[in-house]
């Protein structure tokens, strides 16, 4: 049930919680509220991965949803995978909004049509500038946002990327790594590749995990902790583009 007046919203969690940042956030759905959320309104946490969803007959009490990031593939057949396709093309259907992050990007783009796999340059790990297309259409929402750079930099941790977005997809942001950074849907569907809300400790924790069980090199690791001592990620702006597309906010 909504309370009369509440902004009301819910992180679709498609990844375990770190011993890392169980420590030092509480566990990711404290990252997102802190990085997506404002006072007055009420997060829920549903954790997809263990195949806990929202009531189907609950979505209509929803502002918005977040779909995380995962370790998981967009494009494999795990029951909850495809479950959460199906719910992400009812959200779409009902016009809610719908922000994916990285995992969540990828699965939204697969579940509306589009196409994802893995990434043909490889791992994209550290600190990567994103560009915003030029002459978005009128009706995009960063058109209305004041004092957005033409170029971002953002925390990326990804193999797998999107190779072709939905039918009625606008792509919004590319970089000289990824050609789909970001794209939309009307006003309602935003998928962004990297990680606006990760703090630079949780990559270098994430880092040393990949390291640890094999999944990257340790010259490559290296050089993604690198990028991070030289440079920071445009947090606020990112945190201004997710908060404005979920609350239509644009002042």
């Amino acid at each position: 049930m909504k309370v009369e007046g509440e902004r009301r919203y819910a992180l679709l969690l498609a990844a375990r919680d770190s011993e890392y940042v169980k420590e030092m956030y509480g566990g990711y759905f404290n990252v997102f509220v802190a990085a997506f959320g404002e006072e007055g309104e009420r997060w829920d946490l549903f954790r997809v991965v263990e195949g806990l969803f929202p009531d189907m007959n609950e979505l209509e009490n929803y502002d918005g949803f977040v779909v995380s990031g995962s370790p998981y593939d967009a494009y494999g057949n795990d029951y909850w995978i495809l479950k959460l396709c199906f719910l992400l093309q009812t959200l779409d259907a009902m016009q809610k909004k719908v922000l994916g992050i990285c995992f969540g990007h990828q699965v939204l783009c697969r579940a509306l049509g589009g196409k994802v796999g893995k990434a043909y340059t490889g791992w994209d790990i550290g600190l990567r500038k994103v560009r915003i297309v030029k002459d978005l259409s009128p009706c995009c929402f960063l058109e209305k946002l004041d004092e957005i750079p033409p170029v971002l930099s953002i925390i990326e941790c990804h193999q797998d990327e999107v190779w072709e977005v939905p039918m009625g997809a606008e792509v919004i942001a590319f970089s000289d790594k990824t050609g789909v950074e970001m794209f939309i849907i009307g006003t309602h569907i935003l998928g962004i590749q990297g990680h606006p809300e990760y703090t630079k400790d949780i990559l270098n924790n994430l880092i040393d995990r990949l390291l640890n069980n094999d999944s990257i090199e340790k010259g490559f690791a290296e050089d993604a902790r690198s990028k991070l001592l030289i440079a920071d990620p445009d947090r606020k702006c990112w945190e201004k583009i997710c908060r404005s597309f979920l609350k239509e906010t644009y002042n």
